[in-house]
């Protein structure tokens, strides 16, 4: 069973709440406020919150194999210490332009490699990005010709990827190749109407079903995504809807990231808040960043 709707988990505000993630090692959720430049992490039961400023505009973190956080920042792929903050460079790929683009969503998959896509600062379309990076520091283009590189997330068997480019309003499902870490072509999983806003961030249930928030629509969805079936809509007091991740010891927890709007036709004074939701499903393990022994 689940609960009628989320509930707010912490009132730190973000301009552009987004990339939630769980550090089981840490036992805390993190997220990232991309235009506020600020990292934050909370223990499960809503403590206080920590806060972490950046010198770049974060897109998106994930934990690592030795504590750390592997960081999508502006500039490029950054290790972070978690306890100290402290940012070490790791890699950049050759081409990348921070007058240009900055880092947006990034995940792990589940054989340990972080992926993480760019978008362009003035909007353009179809010039940003999907890189995968290695723990060797390997850096290799997936996709090109990219509007907005935004949520990803594995199938419970790791053969799939679901990807999201914000603009195209689809879902798409590549076929993928774990062991060599490749992608065969893509099709539709579903398509959103134009009353569903723009699909954003993402995350896989252990059921094999994808949640997905929903910018400029107030809502989280869940959807069967080899059917394109919508299964259930989680309306929240905000237009913009960013993220999503499954926390928690027994991972049956959903955390949901905010934005504020800045053209919202009425006041919004939860925009930019971290919710929570009891879902009645449960996430699966978290992969992180596999970096050498």
């Amino acid at each position: 069973m689940h609960t009628a709707g989320p509930d707010i988990f912490q009132r730190t505000p973000a301009q552009l709440g987004e990339g939630p993630c769980w550090h089981a090692r840490r036992g805390t959720v993190w997220w990232v406020d991309i235009l506020g430049r600020k990292l934050f992490e909370s223990d499960p039961a809503g403590g206080p919150v920590r806060t972490l400023e950046l010198p770049q505009m974060p897109g998106a973190i994930a934990p690592a194999s030795d504590g750390r956080l592997i960081a999508a920042l502006h500039h490029g792929v950054f290790l972070c210490d978690p306890a100290a903050g402290a940012l070490t460079p790791f890699a950049v790929p050759p081409g990348h332009d921070p007058a240009v683009f900055r880092f947006n969503d990034g995940k792990v998959d589940p054989q340990g490699r972080f992926w993480a896509g760019t978008l362009a600062l003035d909007s353009r379309p179809k010039q940003s990005k999907l890189y995968r990076f290695g723990g060797d520091r390997g850096c290799t283009v997936h996709r090109t010709e990219i509007s907005i590189s935004n949520g990803l997330a594995w199938s419970p068997d790791g053969r799939t990827l679901y990807y999201v480019d914000s603009p195209t309003r689809q879902v798409q499902a590549f076929p993928f190749d774990g062991e060599h870490g490749t992608l065969g072509a893509p099709r539709v999983a579903f398509k959103l109407t134009d009353g569903d806003g723009w699909p954003d961030g993402c995350c896989m249930d252990a059921d094999g079903c994808l949640w997905l928030g929903h910018w400029g629509a107030a809502k989280l969805t869940r959807w069967h995504p080899t059917t394109g079936r919508r299964l259930r809509t989680v309306p929240l007091p905000v237009s913009n809807v960013t993220s999503c991740a499954f926390g928690g010891a027994k991972l049956d927890r959903l955390f949901i990231t905010t934005a504020v709007d800045p053209e919202a036709k009425k006041p919004e004074p939860e925009a930019g808040f971290l919710f929570c939701l009891d879902p009645g499903v449960t996430g699966q393990p978290i992969a992180e960043f596999r970096l050498p022994a």
